[in-house]
């Protein structure tokens, strides 16, 4: 399940997506933002134009959300990891400039997941 939102009123869209759902020509750029790379998946079905292993959640702060799953608490221990990788972000920026930029996942949970937080700080 995606999800598009507009950005600034430009019509630019960042979308949220499973990676293994398959590719779609409204995708535009296609991110993986994962430590891991996702199970089952060759480079080939991914479809991505970058993958960013660096923006995603340290692996302290993954293996405590596995266990606990606080959501509020991640979302603000996530923001704080991230609060120190701006030159992420605005790469990410520059993508979605340019037009569609879809943020690739593998987690199962939609709703809850790291993906959700980066689109929200890119859209701010």
């Amino acid at each position: 399940m995606s999800r598009s939102f507009a950005l600034g009123g430009v019509g630019l869209e960042i979308r949220v997506k499973r990676v293994y759902e398959p590719p779609a020509p409204s995708d535009g750029a296609r991110v993986l933002v994962d430590r891991l790379w996702p199970r089952g998946i060759s480079k080939e079905r991914a479809a991505l134009d970058l993958w960013m292993p660096e923006i995603a959640p340290s692996h302290a702060l993954r293996k405590w959300f596995h266990e606990t799953r606080i959501w509020e608490e991640f979302r603000m221990r996530y923001e704080a990891e991230l609060s120190g990788k701006d030159a992420l972000l605005d790469r990410l920026r520059a993508l979605a400039d340019r037009g569609s930029l879809t943020l690739l996942f593998s987690a199962r949970t939609v709703e809850e997941n790291h993906a959700n937080i980066i689109k929200e700080l890119l859209m701010k």
